[in-house]
């Protein structure tokens, strides 16, 4: 008999229309011979099933929702929300009360991974390297002479916790301080400061199968803009070539330390590792443990380019809830 699975979208943050796409983009392409996918949407305490153009309301006493008087349960859960509260880990936390599997990181893994200077502080503990960084909390002093003088100049200004480069700006001079730190808070109450490092900005995939992990093609960003910001990402201002044009031993660098993280950190399903490698050496960026799923999301052309259609892609993913939610 074919699971009902939920694919979930919609959320709390600014990323909501990146959610839109990539549940979109799920749902068209499930293996239907498989699984039975219903689009649901989170947004708030509106909480709804989209079936045959019209809406349902869920139950959120036990994530299930009705049809005539019918009641229709779901048997897992496919995450496609970007930001709180799915990559946070707050949603986690609700369905392991209920006993139903996700194709994600669980409630403490996402809640870590999304904080990105405690992700990448706990990291370097493992000899993970990444930029110097410092965090401001909102309404509390700083003192921006002291943070330029041990970030230097130029570095970046973004949301500790937010995604899809919302936020995130390049400071360059003094005069653009003021405006970086105004705009990082409108998405998050944790700005984090980050120092500037020149190199080559690649991301790396990394999936199971079989109990393996499968590191995906990386990816090069060659940016139009300063930065890989969000016109860059989802308006064509960027190159995202794959695989990557970096040397064999860069290459085999990043992965293996990709596939080192998902171990350490305990993750699962998809993920995406952002780094830039700068005199041989990788600097993670950051860990998106929901990458986006749209059609010119990167985990899709990284899949693509290893032979593997969106429909394997996602059927893996949807597969690997249900070993690891019998392990």
């Amino acid at each position: 008999m074919k699971k009902n699975i939920a694919i979930l979208r919609g959320g709390d943050s600014s990323e909501i229309a990146i959610s839109l796409k990539s549940a979109n983009v799920v749902y068209q392409h499930v293996d239907t011979h498989k699984f039975t996918p219903y689009l649901v949407h989170i947004e708030g305490a509106d909480w709804h099933v989209y079936q045959d153009g019209k809406t349902y309301t869920i139950d959120k006493n036990d994530f299930s929702f009705s049809v005539k008087g019918e009641k229709k349960s779901f048997d897992g859960v496919f995450m496609a929300i970007h930001g709180t509260p799915g990559e946070d880990g707050v949603l986690q936390g609700y369905f392991d009360l209920l006993n139903i599997p996700y194709n994600c990181c669980g409630s403490f893994e996402s809640a870590i991974t999304f904080n990105k200077a405690m992700c990448n502080a706990l990291l370097k503990q493992f000899q993970i390297p990444s930029a110097q960084a410092i965090i401001i909390n909102k309404g509390a002093d700083y003192d921006i002479e002291k943070i330029e003088k041990e970030i230097g100049l130029p570095c970046f200004v973004k949301p500790n916790r937010a995604g899809s480069s919302f936020g995130v700006s390049k400071v360059s001079k003094k005069t653009q301080w003021e405006d970086a730190i105004k705009e990082a808070f409108i998405h998050d109450d944790q700005v984090i400061i980050e120092a500037f490092i020149n190199g080559t900005e690649v991301t790396s995939g990394v999936i199971e199968k079989e109990g393996e992990l499968i590191a995906l093609p990386l990816t090069e960003i060659a940016s139009e803009n300063d930065f890989f910001d969000y016109e860059a990402k989802y308006e064509g201002k960027a190159q995202e070539i794959t695989p990557a044009r970096i040397s064999d031993e860069n290459r085999n660098q990043v992965q293996s330390i990709s596939k080192t993280i998902y171990r350490t950190l305990n993750l699962k399903g998809m993920v995406r590792m952002d780094y830039i490698i700068e005199n041989d050496q990788p600097y993670l960026i950051e860990i998106n443990t929901i990458p986006g799923l749209s059609e010119e999301s990167i985990i899709p052309q990284q899949a693509q380019c290893l032979g593997m259609s969106l429909k394997e892609l996602f059927s893996l993913s949807i597969e690997n809830m249900f070993v690891n939610d019998k392990a």
